[in-house]
Protein backbone atom coordinates (compact mmCIF):
# COMPACT_ATOMS: atom_id res chain seq x y z
CA UNK A 1 0.00 0.00 0.00
CA UNK A 2 3.04 2.30 0.04
CA UNK A 3 2.21 4.44 -2.98
CA UNK A 4 -1.43 4.69 -1.92
CA UNK A 5 -0.49 6.04 1.51
CA UNK A 6 2.72 7.94 0.74
CA UNK A 7 2.64 8.61 -3.01
CA UNK A 8 0.22 9.90 -5.61
CA UNK A 9 -1.64 6.64 -6.32
CA UNK A 10 -4.09 7.16 -3.46
CA UNK A 11 -5.64 10.17 -5.13
CA UNK A 12 -7.17 7.94 -7.81
CA UNK A 13 -8.76 5.41 -5.43
CA UNK A 14 -11.29 5.44 -2.62
CA UNK A 15 -9.47 3.27 -0.05
CA UNK A 16 -10.87 1.43 2.97
CA UNK A 17 -9.33 -1.10 5.34
CA UNK A 18 -10.80 -4.27 6.82
CA UNK A 19 -10.03 -7.95 7.47
CA UNK A 20 -9.00 -10.11 4.48
CA UNK A 21 -12.21 -12.13 4.66
CA UNK A 22 -14.23 -8.91 4.73
CA UNK A 23 -12.36 -7.62 1.65
CA UNK A 24 -13.64 -10.67 -0.19
CA UNK A 25 -17.18 -10.03 1.04
CA UNK A 26 -17.05 -6.43 -0.18
CA UNK A 27 -15.97 -7.57 -3.64
CA UNK A 28 -18.64 -10.24 -3.74
CA UNK A 29 -21.32 -7.71 -2.82
CA UNK A 30 -20.09 -5.24 -5.44
CA UNK A 31 -19.27 -2.61 -2.80
CA UNK A 32 -15.59 -2.70 -3.78
CA UNK A 33 -13.95 -2.97 -7.19
CA UNK A 34 -10.46 -4.11 -6.14
CA UNK A 35 -9.39 -5.93 -3.00
CA UNK A 36 -6.55 -7.94 -1.57
CA UNK A 37 -8.40 -11.17 -0.93
CA UNK A 38 -7.63 -14.52 0.70
CA UNK A 39 -6.61 -16.98 -2.00
CA UNK A 40 -9.58 -19.18 -1.01
CA UNK A 41 -12.04 -16.41 -1.91
CA UNK A 42 -11.17 -16.72 -5.60
CA UNK A 43 -12.96 -20.07 -5.65
CA UNK A 44 -16.16 -18.59 -4.24
CA UNK A 45 -16.56 -15.18 -5.92
CA UNK A 46 -17.47 -15.17 -9.62
CA UNK A 47 -15.94 -12.96 -12.31
CA UNK A 48 -12.73 -11.93 -10.56
CA UNK A 49 -9.52 -11.15 -12.43
CA UNK A 50 -6.14 -11.32 -10.68
CA UNK A 51 -3.65 -8.45 -10.82
CA UNK A 52 -0.44 -10.20 -11.92
CA UNK A 53 2.81 -10.38 -10.04
CA UNK A 54 1.79 -9.27 -6.53
CA UNK A 55 0.99 -11.57 -3.61
CA UNK A 56 1.21 -12.20 0.10
CA UNK A 57 3.01 -15.53 0.04
CA UNK A 58 5.61 -17.58 1.90
CA UNK A 59 8.58 -19.62 0.75
CA UNK A 60 9.66 -20.37 4.33
CA UNK A 61 8.01 -20.21 7.79
CA UNK A 62 5.57 -17.29 7.82
CA UNK A 63 5.35 -16.80 11.64
CA UNK A 64 1.92 -15.15 11.49
CA UNK A 65 -0.23 -18.23 10.71
CA UNK A 66 0.07 -20.69 13.59
CA UNK A 67 -1.73 -23.71 14.92
CA UNK A 68 -1.27 -23.55 18.69
CA UNK A 69 -1.93 -26.77 20.60
CA UNK A 70 -2.11 -28.14 24.16
CA UNK A 71 -1.33 -31.67 22.96
CA UNK A 72 0.86 -33.35 20.34
CA UNK A 73 -0.52 -33.05 16.81
CA UNK A 74 -1.55 -36.69 16.60
CA UNK A 75 -3.72 -36.26 19.70
CA UNK A 76 -5.56 -33.16 18.46
CA UNK A 77 -9.27 -33.83 18.07
CA UNK A 78 -10.87 -30.36 18.30
CA UNK A 79 -9.60 -27.18 16.63
CA UNK A 80 -10.84 -23.62 17.12
CA UNK A 81 -10.50 -21.52 13.96
CA UNK A 82 -9.95 -17.78 13.70
CA UNK A 83 -12.00 -17.12 10.57
CA UNK A 84 -10.39 -13.74 9.75
CA UNK A 85 -8.65 -15.47 6.84
CA UNK A 86 -10.57 -18.00 4.75
CA UNK A 87 -7.31 -19.30 3.28
CA UNK A 88 -5.70 -20.11 6.63
CA UNK A 89 -8.83 -21.99 7.68
CA UNK A 90 -8.80 -23.99 4.45
CA UNK A 91 -5.06 -24.66 4.75
CA UNK A 92 -5.59 -26.02 8.27
CA UNK A 93 -8.21 -28.44 6.96
CA UNK A 94 -6.04 -29.50 4.01
CA UNK A 95 -3.02 -30.19 6.23
CA UNK A 96 -5.07 -32.36 8.58
CA UNK A 97 -6.93 -34.20 5.84
CA UNK A 98 -3.90 -35.02 3.70
CA UNK A 99 -1.01 -35.35 6.14
CA UNK A 100 -1.79 -34.82 9.83
CA UNK A 101 -4.80 -37.14 10.11
CA UNK A 102 -8.47 -36.54 9.34
CA UNK A 103 -11.54 -36.69 11.52
CA UNK A 104 -10.89 -33.48 13.46
CA UNK A 105 -13.72 -31.22 14.63
CA UNK A 106 -13.34 -27.58 13.52
CA UNK A 107 -15.20 -24.75 15.25
CA UNK A 108 -15.14 -21.03 14.31
CA UNK A 109 -14.18 -18.79 17.25
CA UNK A 110 -13.03 -15.27 18.02
CA UNK A 111 -9.20 -15.05 18.09
CA UNK A 112 -8.82 -15.28 21.88
CA UNK A 113 -6.18 -17.95 22.41
CA UNK A 114 -6.96 -18.57 26.08
CA UNK A 115 -10.63 -19.10 25.28
CA UNK A 116 -9.79 -21.24 22.25
CA UNK A 117 -7.57 -23.57 24.27
CA UNK A 118 -9.97 -23.66 27.18
CA UNK A 119 -12.54 -25.34 24.96
CA UNK A 120 -10.42 -27.08 22.30
CA UNK A 121 -7.20 -29.03 21.87
CA UNK A 122 -5.76 -26.48 19.45
CA UNK A 123 -6.47 -23.08 17.92
CA UNK A 124 -5.63 -21.39 14.63
CA UNK A 125 -4.35 -17.84 15.21
CA UNK A 126 -3.22 -15.37 12.57
CA UNK A 127 -1.66 -11.95 12.21
CA UNK A 128 -0.48 -9.88 15.17
CA UNK A 129 -1.82 -12.44 17.65
CA UNK A 130 0.33 -15.17 16.13
CA UNK A 131 3.44 -12.97 15.99
CA UNK A 132 3.20 -12.44 19.75
CA UNK A 133 2.83 -16.12 20.68
CA UNK A 134 5.53 -17.46 23.00
CA UNK A 135 6.49 -20.52 21.00
CA UNK A 136 8.40 -21.96 23.95
CA UNK A 137 5.21 -22.00 26.01
CA UNK A 138 2.98 -23.78 23.48
CA UNK A 139 3.22 -26.50 20.89
CA UNK A 140 2.98 -24.67 17.56
CA UNK A 141 2.87 -25.50 13.88
CA UNK A 142 3.70 -22.82 11.33
CA UNK A 143 1.20 -23.66 8.61
CA UNK A 144 3.28 -22.26 5.74
CA UNK A 145 6.26 -24.27 6.95
CA UNK A 146 4.15 -27.43 7.07
CA UNK A 147 2.77 -26.86 3.56
CA UNK A 148 6.26 -26.31 2.16
CA UNK A 149 7.57 -29.39 4.00
CA UNK A 150 4.90 -31.63 2.52
CA UNK A 151 4.66 -30.19 -1.00
CA UNK A 152 7.94 -28.43 -1.74
CA UNK A 153 5.90 -25.48 -3.05
CA UNK A 154 5.49 -21.90 -1.79
CA UNK A 155 2.15 -21.00 -0.27
CA UNK A 156 0.04 -18.04 -1.44
CA UNK A 157 -2.18 -16.51 1.22
CA UNK A 158 -3.61 -13.53 -0.67
CA UNK A 159 -3.47 -11.49 -3.87
CA UNK A 160 -5.11 -8.48 -5.48
CA UNK A 161 -8.25 -9.12 -7.52
CA UNK A 162 -10.62 -6.87 -9.44
CA UNK A 163 -14.21 -7.44 -10.47
CA UNK A 164 -14.37 -8.04 -14.21
CA UNK A 165 -17.04 -5.36 -14.66
CA UNK A 166 -14.80 -2.79 -12.98
CA UNK A 167 -11.82 -3.85 -15.09
CA UNK A 168 -13.78 -3.34 -18.29
CA UNK A 169 -14.57 0.22 -17.22
CA UNK A 170 -10.98 1.07 -16.26
CA UNK A 171 -8.28 2.57 -18.42
CA UNK A 172 -5.65 2.70 -15.67
CA UNK A 173 -2.43 0.68 -15.84
CA UNK A 174 -3.45 -1.25 -12.73
CA UNK A 175 -0.73 -3.90 -12.84
CA UNK A 176 2.01 -1.27 -12.96
CA UNK A 177 0.37 0.79 -10.19
CA UNK A 178 0.10 -2.10 -7.73
CA UNK A 179 3.46 -3.65 -8.60
CA UNK A 180 5.12 -0.26 -8.29
CA UNK A 181 3.57 0.31 -4.88
CA UNK A 182 4.86 -3.09 -3.75
CA UNK A 183 8.37 -2.31 -4.98
CA UNK A 184 8.48 1.12 -3.33
CA UNK A 185 7.24 -0.33 -0.05
CA UNK A 186 10.09 -2.85 -0.05
CA UNK A 187 12.81 -0.22 -0.34
CA UNK A 188 15.02 -0.11 2.77
CA UNK A 189 13.93 3.37 3.80
CA UNK A 190 10.26 2.38 3.47
CA UNK A 191 10.74 -0.75 5.54
CA UNK A 192 12.57 1.26 8.20
CA UNK A 193 9.65 3.71 8.37
CA UNK A 194 7.10 0.89 8.64
CA UNK A 195 9.05 -0.86 11.41
CA UNK A 196 9.58 2.37 13.33
CA UNK A 197 5.90 3.37 13.04
CA UNK A 198 4.31 0.02 13.81
CA UNK A 199 6.61 -1.30 16.54
CA UNK A 200 4.90 0.65 19.36
CA UNK A 201 1.44 -0.06 17.93
CA UNK A 202 1.98 -3.81 17.83
CA UNK A 203 4.14 -4.24 20.91
CA UNK A 204 6.94 -5.72 18.80
CA UNK A 205 10.49 -4.55 18.27
CA UNK A 206 11.55 -2.79 15.07
CA UNK A 207 13.88 -5.68 14.27
CA UNK A 208 11.05 -8.21 14.68
CA UNK A 209 8.86 -6.30 12.24
CA UNK A 210 11.66 -5.75 9.76
CA UNK A 211 12.65 -9.43 9.78
CA UNK A 212 9.02 -10.48 9.35
CA UNK A 213 8.53 -8.20 6.35
CA UNK A 214 11.82 -9.12 4.67
CA UNK A 215 12.38 -12.77 5.64
CA UNK A 216 8.95 -14.32 6.14
CA UNK A 217 6.70 -12.68 3.54
CA UNK A 218 7.23 -13.15 -0.21
CA UNK A 219 5.51 -10.51 -2.34
CA UNK A 220 5.82 -11.96 -5.84
CA UNK A 221 3.11 -13.99 -7.58
CA UNK A 222 5.81 -15.83 -9.51
CA UNK A 223 5.70 -19.22 -11.30
CA UNK A 224 6.56 -21.18 -8.16
CA UNK A 225 3.80 -19.46 -6.21
CA UNK A 226 1.32 -20.11 -9.00
CA UNK A 227 2.19 -23.82 -8.90
CA UNK A 228 1.66 -23.85 -5.14
CA UNK A 229 -1.60 -21.94 -5.47
CA UNK A 230 -3.06 -24.33 -8.03
CA UNK A 231 -2.01 -27.33 -5.93
CA UNK A 232 -3.71 -25.79 -2.89
CA UNK A 233 -6.91 -25.27 -4.89
CA UNK A 234 -6.86 -28.90 -5.97
CA UNK A 235 -6.30 -30.27 -2.47
CA UNK A 236 -8.87 -27.93 -0.92
CA UNK A 237 -11.53 -29.00 -3.40
CA UNK A 238 -10.70 -32.67 -2.85
CA UNK A 239 -11.19 -32.41 0.90
CA UNK A 240 -14.22 -30.10 0.66
CA UNK A 241 -12.58 -27.05 2.25
CA UNK A 242 -14.11 -24.90 -0.51
CA UNK A 243 -15.50 -25.39 -4.05
CA UNK A 244 -13.35 -26.17 -7.05
CA UNK A 245 -11.57 -23.04 -8.22
CA UNK A 246 -12.13 -21.64 -11.70
CA UNK A 247 -9.08 -21.27 -13.97
CA UNK A 248 -6.80 -18.41 -12.94
CA UNK A 249 -7.64 -15.28 -14.95
CA UNK A 250 -5.22 -12.36 -15.00
CA UNK A 251 -5.36 -8.77 -16.12
CA UNK A 252 -4.06 -8.97 -19.66
CA UNK A 253 -0.39 -8.11 -19.99
CA UNK A 254 -1.13 -6.59 -23.40
CA UNK A 255 -3.47 -4.09 -21.76
CA UNK A 256 -1.64 -3.45 -18.48
CA UNK A 257 2.11 -3.87 -18.78
CA UNK A 258 3.91 -5.61 -15.92
CA UNK A 259 7.18 -4.44 -14.41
Amino acid sequence: MWDFEHGTAGADFDISYTLPSACAAELNAGRADIGIIPAAAYAEIPDLVILPGVAIAARRPVRSILLVSKVPVEKIRTVALDTSSMTSVALTKVLFERWLGGGRIFTPMAPDLDEMLREHDAGLVIGDTALKIDRLEYLTLDLAEEWIRFTGKPFVFAFWAIRRAALENSSADLAAIFQGSRDHGLQPESLAWIARTWAPKLGLSESEIRSYLTENIHYQLDPGCLEGLQLFYRYAAECGAFPASPPLQFVEVAKFATT
